[in-house]
């Protein structure tokens, strides 16, 4: 029996599952850790916490699925990106690892882009502006604020790659995830050599870095015998978390893109060639497909959005769908879609926690625009689904106006679920929109990352076309996409609109 693990280490925990060579799910087990914020704005955790986590769901899923060690060919890691694990030459960790949502390093992005002769220049070496979730940032941080730690540090790791070390011993990275590091030369996916020199950083601190479905060393004696496997078993580069939930879905050949509807929204493209906006608005990093790329938008408040507005604006009502077992979500949801697409006039700006896609505006503000009297609590629902989806649209209107080009959405997520969101998706955006079969995350992908990283696929096109499907087809509504066109443009010109008002707000 040929069995292959995914491991994910996210943010708020770690997800294991096992899949045999036709994608079947065998079992799967998490486990949970702190988040440390020892300051407004840090974010930060213990790698001790990951590699526990590890240790623990690789046994459960063991013991669930029943599985002997020989059955075990392949472990494929996925992770959080852009966190920054500092090693000393004992590859002891110097100090608890900051996370992507850190934001301490704003003053280190401009001397980023200070060194590197501008933010076009630095755009130009790899591919991206720098932002404080990145890794780079992080980096000269430390050496500013903590020299002593710096000069004890030998080794800058992601997160998933910590574990690999301890899984395997090995120093390796993967080019989806080293893409958020602000390193490397996306284009031609190795070390950007000019940008280290400008930032004075030794190449002797990153991993080397490989193609994602690569093996990157087999278990070592220790490690094999702690978890109960063979040493024969192998790991393979992975992916980050973005990159990996991508092949999850089958994103991995040109026209199609997926939306990804959790707490934050994502919109993800697989692309041929490395095409990067020399704006800094979407994200061009290398995809886990080889030789390929991805871009990728975000908006910071999508789900997110509308657990605030139940969480504030909805008490009763869900403390009552608790009690009688009733979705909160469906509920409300059924009030939008008697609304009339537009909400009657009335739009959401879902930027509640700043926006990162297409303003990377950490000030911006969330609001509702247009309010009259003759709004109910339907169009307030509406208007907020419609805000978000307009967000995704802007997201997706950027990539197509680089000439990538698409023809089918795939949406993941909790927002996933909802058919009427899907039908919003399809009739704002004018393209068919698909629910996935199977929607494991970041987890399954690595794990068919695994699959051909052992041989049992040839390249991760064929294994996604063996064991990735969709269901639910949503086709758009040429009355409802006509009118999403029209407000769209005035959605547009909100933010533009408001947007030194948000800042006068942010100073008061």
């Amino acid at each position: 029996m040929a069995v292959y693990l995914g491991v994910d280490i996210g943010t708020s925990g770690t997800k294991t599952l096992a899949i045999d060579s036709t994608g079947k799910l065998l079992g799967q087990a998490s486990a949970s850790y702190p988040c440390q914020h020892p300051h407004p704005l840090w974010s930060e955790q213990d790698p001790e916490d990951w590699w526990q986590a590890t240790v623990k769901t690789i046994r459960q899923v063991i013991r669930q699925a029943k599985l002997k060690k020989q059955d075990i060919r392949a472990i494929g890691l996925s992770g959080q990106m852009h966190g920054s694990v500092f090693l000393d030459k004992q590859n002891q960790v110097v100090r608890p690892a900051l996370l992507w949502n850190d934001q301490r390093t704003a003053a280190e992005c401009e001397e980023i882009e200070k060194r590197a002769g501008g933010r076009k220049k630095l755009v130009g070496m790899v591919a991206n502006p720098a932002l404080t979730g990145f890794t780079a940032p992080k980096i000269l941080w430390l050496r500013n604020h903590e020299p002593r730690n710096f000069e004890r540090t030998t080794r800058v790791l992601l997160p998933k790659d910590e574990i690999r070390r301890r899984l395997t011993g090995e120093f390796i990275t993967e080019v989806s995830d080293a893409s958020g590091m602000l390193l490397l030369d996306v284009k031609k996916r190795t070390w950007s050599k000019k940008l280290l020199d400008k930032l004075e950083l030794d190449r002797s601190l990153l991993a080397d870095v490989v193609e994602s479905e690569d093996v990157t060393g087999n278990l070592t004696p220790e490690t094999a015998k702690l978890l109960g496997l063979s040493t024969d078993c192998v790991v393979v580069g992975g992916a980050g978390d973005c990159a990996a939930g991508a092949i999850g879905n089958g994103i991995v050949k040109s026209g199609i893109v997926s939306t990804s509807l959790g707490t934050s929204g994502v919109v993800f493209v697989h692309s041929d060639t490395p095409d990067v906006d020399p704006e800094g608005r979407l994200h061009t990093f290398c995809h886990a497909v080889r030789g390929k790329w991805h871009m990728m938008g975000v908006t910071l408040s999508a789900a997110g959005s509308f657990g605030w507005f139940a969480d504030a604006l909805c008490q009763s009502e869900a403390a009552s769908a608790s009690k009688s077992g009733k979705n909160l979500f469906a509920e409300l949801t059924a009030e939008a879609a008697q609304a009339p697409a537009g909400s009657d006039g009335l739009y959401f700006l879902p930027y509640l926690s700043g926006e990162r896609t297409p303003h990377a505006d950490p000030l911006a503000r969330g609001a509702f625009v247009g309010l009259t009297l003759s709004h109910q609590r339907g169009h307030l629902v509406r208007a907020l689904l419609e805000g978000v989806t307009y967000s995704l649209r802007d997201c997706l209107e950027i990539v197509e106006s680089l000439g990538v080009k698409t023809r089918q959405v795939r949406t993941t997520g909790g927002g996933a679920k909802s058919p009427f969101w899907r039908q919003l998706q399809a009739d704002m955006f004018g393209k068919r929109v698909f629910a996935m079969a199977s929607d494991e995350g970041p987890a399954f992908g690595v794990a068919l990352l695994a699959a051909v990283g052992a041989g049992e696929y040839k390249n991760i096109v064929e294994a996604t076309k063996a064991t990735v499907d969709t269901t639910d087809e949503s086709k758009p509504a040429s009355a409802a996409r006509k009118m999403y066109d029209r407000g769209f443009e005035i959605y547009r010109s909100l933010y533009p609109s408001l947007k030194q008002d948000f800042h006068r707000i942010a100073e008061l």
